[in-house]
């Protein structure tokens, strides 16, 4: 390319003192109509060198997936005869295990029904004491679920005048209500606890708060009992004392009675570790 572009522009300078203007002008644009040539065509090679090497950039790529390919399609082949070689223990074996899973997920599905049961009991339960107990203040009396049991707390003032166990007239009304539930789910039991502040408690025949808390629990379960015709079989009574507050500057809230509600506990966590020490649990 190079000496052709000598060989015009000699040409030219030879012919441009021998030549008329208009011939030299006629060979001045062939000259730059072949120098125009030129550059498209350098163009286009480097258009072309880029294709190239891309082009073999890509056949090294595919070259190389075609490598990977061959050698997972014989790890394939390999185990396949691997599988092939399993004796008929080994998928004996193999089939026991997954009855084994199958047997597990059955029984966790059960007591995971026993649990959902107990929950919906237990929501039905707290149902029905806010149906009975809507009316009341909710300082005076509250409901609550915590880890599956049912709390029903019952403030000192609703149910004792100061320093008593004699429980109040409109306190028996509250009971009353209370008994109403429990007497219509006879598969709950439940503990009544007493609790009081720190104060320490110095009248009567009573020697502390521990006495105290007690008889308040004690109080309340005859009245179930005699009253309201609660099975005495179903209820426990117990004194807290001062020593679960709710409260460390309100005393008047650690002042209270509660009513632990129990969907028969022992028989449900019976359940759950029969069904936890079942052979079928632990393979």
């Amino acid at each position: 390319m190079k000496k052709i572009i000598l060989g015009c522009l000699g040409v030219t300078l030879l012919l441009s003192s021998c030549v008329s203007q208009k011939k030299y002008a006629d060979l001045e644009a062939k000259q730059k109509e072949t120098q125009d040539l030129l550059n498209s065509a350098t163009v286009k090679l480097n258009s072309c060198l880029e294709e190239k090497a891309t082009a073999n950039s890509r056949l090294q790529t595919l070259e190389d997936q075609n490598a990977f390919l061959k050698a997972n399609n014989q790890e394939l082949i390999n185990n396949m005869g691997n599988l092939t070689t399993l004796t008929t223990k080994g998928a004996e074996n193999l089939e026991k295990s997954l009855e084994s899973l199958q047997e597990k997920d059955l029984t966790i599905r059960k007591l995971q029904d026993a649990i959902t049961r107990r929950d919906s009991v237990n929501l039905s339960l707290v149902q029905s004491l806010k149906g009975v107990l809507g009316n009341l203040d909710d300082e005076d009396i509250q409901i609550s679920v915590e880890k599956g049991v049912v709390f029903v707390s019952i403030s000192d003032k609703l149910l004792f005048s100061s320093g008593s166990y004699n429980v109040t007239t409109r306190a028996k009304e509250v009971l009353g209500k209370v008994a109403q539930v429990v007497n219509n789910k006879p598969d709950f039991e439940f503990m009544v606890e007493g609790h009081t502040d720190d104060v320490p408690y110095r009248s009567g025949v009573l020697l502390d708060n521990w006495d105290l808390s007690v008889k308040r629990a004690t109080s309340v379960v005859r009245i179930l009992q005699n009253d309201y015709k609660v099975d005495p079989r179903r209820m426990t009574a117990a004194g807290r004392s001062e020593y679960i507050p709710l409260s460390s500057t309100d005393k008047s809230k650690n002042r209270r009675t509660r009513i632990v509600v129990l969907p028969k506990l022992d028989q449900f966590y019976s359940m759950i570790e029969e069904g936890m020490k079942d052979p079928k649990i632990n393979k």
